[in-house]
């Protein structure tokens, strides 16, 4: 591979990790209200002895909606939970490999599987304008778009996960250094 491919690749992989940077960013902010939401569910109940389904629901479900849509963020700054007693201590093109190798393994058929999986089970929520099961739940369109999260937050786990085969790519024809290896240990 030449320079200016590399170049390109570096490039390309760049446009796809600030995907997963400002959709990361702007999904934190689902935090502010889940933890307002959680603050007045508990007022309203414990000193007021009053309660609301819908209130609840929202919290909890602006709680999953961060989850899954963080997920190709917090894989973008290596934040994943992993067992890497081995990985640590390989060379950085042998962390690259077992990185291309997981990307194309594990990462891209599941996520591509969780897309296709997924998307009749969203179709069909929105066609039938699907409602919260709970008396005093949350109303249409809540449970739809929630739903749609499923194969979204799959979308974007795709997007980042070419993004990190590209500058996996680069590492092992020695277009670029590798990455270190994810955060430290905890201490014991």
């Amino acid at each position: 591979m030449n320079d200016d491919a590399a170049d390109k690749l570096r490039w390309l992989s760049g446009v796809l990790q600030r995907i997963s940077e400002v959709t990361g960013r702007a999904i934190a902010w689902l935090t502010l209200p889940m933890v307002i939401g959680t603050f007045v569910v508990v007022v309203l109940r414990y000193a007021f002895d009053v309660g609301y389904i819908w209130m609840q629901e929202g919290v909890v479900w602006l709680h999953a909606a961060a989850f899954m849509l963080a997920a190709a963020y917090t894989l973008k700054h290596d934040e994943h939970v992993r067992v890497d007693i081995f990985y640590r201590r390989m060379q950085p093109k042998s962390r690259a490999l077992v990185d291309v190798a997981g990307i194309l393994l594990f990462l891209l058929p599941m996520s591509i599987f969780i897309v296709s999986a997924s998307w009749d089970y969203v179709a069909v929520s929105w066609q039938i304008r699907e409602g919260s099961r709970e008396a005093g739940g949350l109303p249409y369109p809540f449970v739809p778009l929630l739903k749609s999260t499923i194969p979204l937050s799959a979308i974007l786990l795709v997007i980042e996960g070419v993004a990190e085969l590209m500058r996996r790519i680069l590492v092992l024809l020695g277009k670029a250094e590798a990455p270190p290896p994810g955060g430290e240990p905890a201490e014991i």
